[in-house]
Order: C-alpha cells, then sequence, then structure tokens
C-alpha cells in the first residue's frame, strides 16, 4: 500500500449553482471545527453520540470509513424535516500499529505503553470523511429523495523518534494524551515525537482537507467563505 491513499467510495456530485447549503458538523471534535474555519469553511456543530466499538476482524481502513459514515448519517437523521437542503458532514481518524487500531488511552499506564510502542517505528493514520445529504428524486414515480452519501479515506504514515519511558511519563502529565487516539497529538506537544510524515497533515489532525475541500465544492459549498 502507498504512503497516502484516497478512496472515493461514491462518485461526488455536480457543483450546485446558486446559494451554498447550510453545512452540519457531526462531531464535537474543536480541532476539526478549527480545521474547516482554517480553510474558510463555515458549519454548525451538532456532535452525535454513536457506538464506536470496532467490529471483530474489522480492518482499521473499514473501521473509519465505517465511523465516518455513520456519523454523518445519525447527524443527517436529526435534521428536523425542512432542512432537506443541509449536508452533513461525518469524520474519524483511527491510528494503526501492525494492523491493530489504537484508540484513546485507558489511562496513563495504557498512554505510555502506547507511545514505548509507538517509538522508534512507523505507523498509519486513517482519516475518513463522508457527506451526507438528499439526492433529489430523479424520476416522477419516487415518492421523495432519498439519501447520499460521499465519502473518502486518506492514509498517512508518521515515524516517532526514539522516545524514553520517563519522557513517556513526563508527556503524560502535561494532559494532551488523555483523549487522543494514539495517545499523542501531532498539533500539540506530542510534535516534538515525529520524525517524518509520509501524507496529509490535516488529516493526521483529524480532518483531509484537500479530499474535505473537493467533497464540499461538490455539493456548492464554497471555501475561502467571507
Amino acid at each position: 500500500m502507498s504512503a497516502s491513499l484516497s478512496i472515493v467510495a461514491t462518485p461526488a456530485a455536480p457543483e450546485i449553482p446558486g446559494r451554498s447549503p447550510r453545512l452540519v458538523l457531526a462531531s464535537g471534535s474543536p480541532r476539526r471545527r478549527e480545521l474547516l474555519a482554517s480553510i474558510g469553511v463555515k458549519c454548525e456543530v451538532a456532535p452525535v453520540d454513536i457506538d464506536e466499538t470496532p467490529r471483530p476482524d474489522e480492518s482499521p481502513e473499514h473501521y473509519v470509513m465505517r465511523m465516518a459514515r455513520e456519523k454523518a448519517q445519525a447527524g443527517f437523521r436529526r435534521l428536523d424535516k425542512g432542512e432537506a437542503e443541509a449536508v452533513v458532514l461525518g469524520a474519524d481518524t483511527a491510528l494503526a500499529l501492525d494492523g491493530r487500531i489504537l484508540g484513546k488511552p485507558r489511562d496513563e499506564a495504557d498512554a505510555r505503553e502506547m507511545l514505548m510502542a509507538l517509538s522508534g517505528r512507523r505507523h498509519q493514520v486513517l482519516s475518513a470523511v463522508t457527506l451526507c445529504h438528499r439526492q433529489q428524486a430523479s424520476a416522477s414515480n419516487e415518492p421523495s429523495p432519498s439519501l447520499c452519501c460521499e465519502s473518502e479515506l486518506v492514509e498517512s504514515r508518521v515515524t516517532f523518534r526514539a522516545i524514553h519511558r520517563e519522557e513517556a511519563a513526563r508527556y503524560w502529565a502535561t494532559g494532551e494524551p488523555a483523549d487522543k487516539a494514539g495517545g499523542y497529538a501531532i498539533q500539540g506537544l506530542g510534535a516534538i515525537f515525529v520524525s517524518h510524515l509520509e501524507g496529509s497533515y490535516s488529516a493526521v489532525v483529524g480532518l483531509p482537507l484537500h479530499e474535505t475541500s473537493r467533497l464540499l465544492m461538490a455539493r456548492g459549498i464554497a471555501c475561502w467563505q467571507s
């Protein structure tokens, strides 16, 4: 597999002229909201609560794609009936080492063991984004518009320098690793561990901006909004 992978699950629709649809971010992640704002995209935040437990023998790639889609679909189900023109964005990011998903650490011991497992090695960061919207009926005999979802998956690879155990303990004491997948934040204090990055920096943070902007613009949602 190449160092950077982009998969389009469903072809994006043609760009829609006229008024920009309302964008709803089905995530409470401040990082994703900030990433959208960094490219001038306005959104409303409406976090969803879904079961994020991996299925038995589920690959990290399938898991991340499924999570992004289920979040977007859950967010769309929460919309009022009069909001049919809204577009809902769901996203998910996961770390994988040797085919195993590394989630958020349970406690200090778990976080330190994660860092030691990543020490001096290269790992995957998989980030998926899904847009859900109403697809207008194409035939007069169709009773109602159907839900359409478009997804992309991006793989990046991050290499860590060697990390000492006492350094891992000091990093935990900063409070940063507690709610981070894999126990570190590349955009924060954990950046000092990263010796090499292949792929998308924004995807490692939590949202692949190149792929996201392409999906948004196909739905008539412009970047660089004033």
